[in-house]
């Protein structure tokens, strides 16, 4: 594409040459990937024209260095009738902000009006929950080849912690054998916020916790973390992280199965066999429903449906 040609109508010749400069200094000093760099060059395109039908004449260097925050909420406003999303929004304005904190550097702008305009907020993603049989696979003891079979074994019974109770692997990982006996039906969890929730511990669970404790090569303090590294350390998240990568590819699961896609399918499974919301979010230890809503991707009409088909007085 020539540079001069496919940009005369948006910009002023004083400012296609600093725009030349700078897609040469994010591909040689900051070293984008080719299609980082596409999008940061189509982004600032879209931006100088808009800019050119707003001010009616081809955008010149002393108008970006002048912009104000009216001027980029009129182009977002624009990019979000024709469709576009709150990321790719959020995605636009970054470009349009390199590019003039590269002018300010030159002495060429200020990025005052930028900073007085905030990106569009994001909408919270989650990881996708996985089947029921899929997370079942994935706490089945005969799917986990490992030299050692202990290691094997804590590998269970981290994993179906996290399906079987909802724990973020943090919370998992922070356990120690002193709140855990054959007979425990609920074990105390320090989440977020230093708030403390009780979650069930159901048979299954408590069954793989006892195998890994009765094979574990290492004394397990009572009040220390229960689980162990193989050399007898503190467990760290990375380990579980990479053998439920590993078990993916074996089980033919999506890339988005982690440690967290695991919590986040015990309360959708939970939805979805009758559970209520609010007894979730107590499982789950969230501070407001509103999150467990998000968390569970219920949306109005179907918390309209549950409460029409549970509420006494529907």
């Amino acid at each position: 594409m020539n540079d001069q040609s496919a940009f005369l109508i948006y910009g002023a010749p004083d400012l296609i040459a600093e725009r030349k400069n700078w897609l040469a200094s994010l591909a040689s000093e900051r070293r984008l990937s080719p299609e980082t760099l596409e999008a940061y060059e189509r982004d600032l395109r879209q931006f100088l024209q808009f800019m050119t039908g707003y001010l009616g004449a081809p955008v010149r260097l002393k108008d970006v260095s002048a912009l104000k925050p009216m001027d980029l909420r009129g182009f977002l406003a624009e990019r979000r009738r024709a469709g576009a999303g709150a990321r790719t929004l959020g995605r636009g304005l970054a470009g349009i902000r390199s590019f003039v904190r590269f002018l300010e550097k030159k002495g060429l702008a200020s990025s005052a009006g930028l900073s007085a305009t905030k990106a569009p907020k994001q909408p919270k993603t989650l990881p996708k929950p996985i089947s029921a049989s899929k997370a079942i696979q994935l706490t089945d003891p005969t799917e986990h080849m490992r030299d050692e079979p202990w290691i094997a074994a804590r590998d269970v019974a981290v994993i179906t912690l996290l399906y079987g109770c909802g724990l973020r692997i943090s919370e998992a990982l922070a356990l120690t054998p002193s709140i855990i006996s054959a007979s425990t039906t609920s074990i105390p969890i320090l989440g977020k916020g230093g708030k403390t929730r009780l979650a069930p511990l159901l048979p299954v669970i408590r069954e793989a916790i006892a195998q890994y404790q009765k094979i574990c090569p290492f004394y397990l303090k009572p009040d220390a973390p229960l689980f162990r590294g193989a050399k007898g350390g503190d467990l760290r998240p990375e380990i579980i992280q990479r053998q439920i990568k590993k078990l993916r590819s074996a089980l033919n699961l999506p890339d988005t199965t982690t440690p967290h896609a695991l919590r986040h399918s015990f309360a959708t499974h939970l939805l979805g066999n009758g559970g209520d919301l609010r007894t979730i979010q107590e499982l789950l230890g969230h501070a407001s429903l509103s999150t467990t809503q998000i968390y569970t991707g219920v949306d109005t009409q179907r918390l309209l449906d549950i409460y029409e088909n549970t509420h006494p007085r529907a």
